[in-house]
């Protein structure tokens, strides 16, 4: 049995404020936050989190007593954590929607920052690092977050260090979707590490040719030669490779290329370079759009002709007027760049950057063992989560749901049940799945999944098959996957 811990609570983020105190005496917290603890009103978001790492069965024996350490048994005392949020953009430009359907909420992180602080001691560590979209403004998104609250709390108060890394090596500016501007950046002080999964990829026996492969920038070459002869390799992180225990913190939300984001999806963010990451393949055998129309071959062959004057920095005006002129004819929703249930490259991507990670020591890629070498917890936000138009323009919808899990697929297929979705129309969920492969999941099939499920008010999980978790309202699909990953779909 592979185990799920689901924690329901108010589908909002209404009454409570940074930097997020558990608003509450829990006793397994006096130690470490006094009496601040219970500061202000009670938080719901935060009693939800302790409710679904409970609900996972972590240290259950002393659940409720001073003694409980959920994360104790996951990582030794004196070492090092790594929180890894959705920060992939500091705002929502959908309609009357927010950033809260976007991003990891603030009080999801401060829930496990206390209790991955309480796990490593004095003597250990806890630090947040993510490598959010090229346009993020990594402050915005910080004061977004509450971190700097939370970060003031913690020196001021506890007298520990809150470390808040951006791993990302450049940050650019845009206009009209086009890059008019470059800025480097520190990235990883801990530096990166080229991770080649070689003949261990997903890529490998798909047919797709590395030269039609299109990445998250303007030159193609870099994504390329990542994944031609034999190589397939991913600039990662050091420090969340050298980490003692990654807690992955996605947003429960739709996604353009993969259908759904989740845990799987949520470690793109722990690249150096994301232009080593495929997204999408051009030319006839590609998946980049749908069908054959003469419209998208057209702008495919526009797109591409672009690509070497924007790389150059050049003719970034008219390219910026061309697109105003396609979003004032085609409007937005048109299926471009892989933005469909076709794409076939994304999730490839996806599952071998979980599988570069769970087989990666603070040395080297381990292949050569029969399991994954590395712990990680994820907790998904689903207090408000996002459908339609994500990951990057969701509108809201109001679940109240954290799901807690070590085993990424079981997680995914749980949040898919809630989402309405069929897990067997999300590549990426269902081929973790049947790969035989170093593998990235315990989980053959969805009756090895148990999801205890409880309420963050009244503690009283209920273990209960997959097929009994039930869609209260069905999220919509991204544009490109309607009709295609609905679980009333025949």
């Amino acid at each position: 049995m592979i185990r799920v811990g689901l924690a329901r609570t108010k589908p909002s983020y209404q009454g409570i404020e940074p930097p997020y105190h558990p608003g509450a005496a829990f006793p397994e917290l006096a130690a470490l936050l006094g009496s601040q603890g219970a500061d202000g009103a009670a938080n719901h978001v935060y009693a939800a989190v302790r409710a679904a790492l409970a609900a996972l069965g972590l240290d259950a024996q002393n659940f409720g007593s001073a003694a409980w350490n959920p994360l104790g048994a996951l990582v030794r005392r004196g070492g090092r954590v790594v929180l890894k949020p959705n920060f992939i953009r500091h705002w929502n430009p959908a309609p009357g929607a927010t950033a809260e359907s976007v991003v990891t909420h603030g009080a999801v992180i401060r829930a496990l920052l206390d209790y991955a602080t309480l796990a490593v001691g004095p003597d250990g560590s806890v630090v947040l690092a993510e490598a959010p979209q090229q346009d993020c403004d990594w402050a915005a998104v910080s004061e977004l977050a509450g971190l700097p609250a939370i970060a003031t709390f913690y020196e001021d108060a506890l007298r520990r260090e809150f470390e808040r890394i951006d791993l990302r090596r450049e940050v650019v500016k845009t206009a009209d979707g086009v890059i008019v501007a470059r800025q480097p950046l520190r990235g990883d002080p801990c530096g990166y590490r080229a991770v080649d999964l070689g003949r261990a990829s997903f890529f490998e026996g798909s047919g797709i040719d590395p030269t039609q492969m299109r990445g998250a920038d303007y030159d193609p070459r870099a994504t390329g030669a990542q994944h031609a002869g034999g190589r397939n390799a991913y600039l990662l992180s050091e420090t969340v490779l050298r980490a003692d225990l990654i807690v992955n913190l996605p947003k429960l939300k739709t996604h353009k290329k993969t259908g759904v984001t989740l845990a799987l999806k949520n470690l793109v963010g722990i690249n150096g370079d994301k232009n080593w990451l495929p997204h999408h393949t051009i030319g006839p055998s590609g998946d980049e759009f749908p069908g054959n129309a003469i419209a998208d071959r057209l702008r495919s062959r526009a797109v591409e002709v672009a690509r070497a004057w924007l790389a150059r920095g050049r003719l970034t005006r008219v390219l910026r007027g061309a697109r105003r002129i396609e979003w004032s004819v085609r409007g937005d929703d048109f299926i471009r760049s892989g933005n469909w249930y076709g794409n076939r490259t994304t999730w490839r991507m996806v599952c071998d950057l979980n599988r570069a990670l769970y087989y990666s020591d603070a040395e080297r890629l381990r292949l050569d063992v029969p399991a994954p070498v590395r712990r990680v917890l994820t907790v998904i936000d689903g207090v408000v989560a996002g459908e339609g138009a994500g990951p990057l323009a969701p509108n809201d919808l109001p679940l109240g749901a954290v799901l807690a899990g070590e085993d990424p697929v079981a997680l995914d297929l749980a949040a898919l049940r809630l989402m309405g979705f069929d897990w067997q129309r999300v590549p990426k969920v269902r081929e973790a799945m049947s790969d035989g492969g170093a593998r990235i999941t315990a989980v053959r099939e969805p009756g090895d999944v148990r999801v205890f499920d409880t309420s963050a008010e009244s503690f009283s999980p209920r273990e209960r098959a997959l097929e009994e978790i039930v869609s209260e309202r069905p999220f919509q699909p991204h544009p490109g996957w309607i009709g295609q990953i609905e679980r009333s779909q025949p």
